[in-house]
């Protein structure tokens, strides 16, 4: 019934680079910049995509599909891991927009495991669980104040209980981030719930599980499995076609790989597996996509939530997932994932200071990226969206601040 009818399939709008602002000796740097670390194998390829005002002005391909394989394909399917989040927290606020859902909804309403979390709380070397002090909501889990925490974020005692659990191997140095049981869903997120907060829900922002457990609330709410929804309401719409769960036996040769070895001398690499359909479909890190794709849902986000004609989130509903949801009471432990001068709204990391960060931005811009070296942002002060798509987990770091030090460079 809710279904958008339209869809697009179309290509994307280009435009000259010049007439987008951009400039092309600045583009000439950044094309030469990454084929160079590609010629010394310091990544197998990476695809980029530069739009200025809504039309695509830059798109490259350089490198190979997979190590010492055929040349990268301008429809190379890449693992996009935490780049789900935000698709799942659009189509968590479209509910909202259809009444189905409020953001300071308890999320016991739809999961009753989560009616009484413990926080846990190291006292002299032990582990000591209290209650919490209030409800977690949908918005704490879209701005992961929730409580929940990943594995891999840190080592406290609430951590090494998470990895004692075995639900999930989180290992971002090389993209081991993936089931270590075969659980669906539902049974992940009940696995979840036994396990202790990290803080009090709404007191300091972890990054986490959260987008998972809210992939689980889009399931209750529309009656559909996560991946069902998303192709009806936001990837068939926008023409995503390449983007899913898992892909299917006539894309394998479209998967771009890494390394089998780091190049910089780290452990072997290892990707999450998608060449068959799980049991979990994990909101928080999932999909597979390609870079036309994404760009796409960037351009409708840019566009105020609409693109060709495809309207799939209301203006000032995006307005508001961008916004600060954090404000100045809530806590940020260090981490790269925030840096200074970043807060966070509802799915996305959100710019306030032109300063204070490691890379030039404007304020209003916001991002995300993924553990194997996939990133985003879209700053609408500048009309500009920027894409790039790697399979690299230990140097996604290095690039993404290299590629935004390119991309702000090439700005006339």
């Amino acid at each position: 019934m809710n279904e958008p009818r339209a869809r697009i399939s179309h290509a994307l709008p280009a435009t000259d680079p010049g007439e987008a602002g951009l400039s092309p000796a600045g583009l000439a740097k950044l094309t030469a910049i990454m084929q160079r670390d590609v010629d010394a194998r310091r990544l197998p390829g990476v695809s980029m995509l530069i739009a200025r005002r809504g039309k695509i002005a830059y798109r490259r391909d350089i490198g190979a599909l997979r190590p010492d394989g055929p040349p990268l394909r301008g429809d190379a399917i890449f693992r996009i891991y935490s780049m789900t989040k935000p698709i799942v927290s659009v189509a968590a606020m479209m509910l909202v927009e259809e009444g189905r859902l409020f953001i300071n909804d308890p999320l016991a309403k739809f999961l009753p495991e989560f009616a009484d979390p413990r926080v846990g709380v190291e006292r002299n070397g032990r582990l000591e669980l209290v209650a919490a002090e209030r409800a977690i909501t949908i918005q704490d889990l879209l701005r992961h104040t929730s409580g929940l925490t990943y594995a891999f974020t840190g080592d406290s005692a609430v951590q090494r209980r998470y990895k004692e659990a075995q639900l999930f191997t989180d290992d971002p140095a090389n993209a081991k981030c993936f089931l270590t049981r075969d659980l669906t869903t539902a049974e992940f997120i009940a696995e979840l719930a036994r396990l202790p907060l990290i803080d009090q829900p709404g007191a300091s922002w972890n990054y986490s599980h959260s987008t998972d457990v809210v992939g689980r609330v889009i399931e209750l709410v529309s009656g559909q499995t996560l991946g069902a929804f998303l192709r009806a309401r936001i990837l068939a719409p926008l023409g995503m076609n390449d983007t899913a769960f898992f892909t299917p036996a006539d894309k394998y040769e479209r998967l771009a790989e890494p390394f089998a070895a780091d190049p910089d001398g780290g452990p072997p690499v290892a990707l999450i597996e998608t060449r068959t359909a799980p049991r979990f479909e994990s909101g928080g890190g999932g999909l597979v996509s390609t870079i036309d794709d994404y760009a796409r849902f960037l351009l409708m986000l840019y566009g105020g939530g609409a693109l060709g004609g495809v309207r799939v989130l209301g203006r000032k509903t995006l307005a508001f997932m961008t916004a600060d949801h954090l404000g100045p009471n809530v806590r940020i432990p260090p981490t790269t994932l925030l840096p200074p001068g970043h807060r966070f709204g509802l799915g996305f990391a959100v710019r306030r200071e032109v300063g204070m960060a490691p890379t030039p931005g404007t304020p209003g811009e916001y991002f995300w990226g993924g553990v194997a070296g996939t990133a985003f942002w879209i700053a609408p002060q500048e009309d500009l969206v920027a894409l790039m798509m790697m399979q690299a987990p230990r140097q996604r770091d290095y690039y993404r601040q290299l590629f935004r030090n390119l991309v702000h460079a090439a700005l006339a």
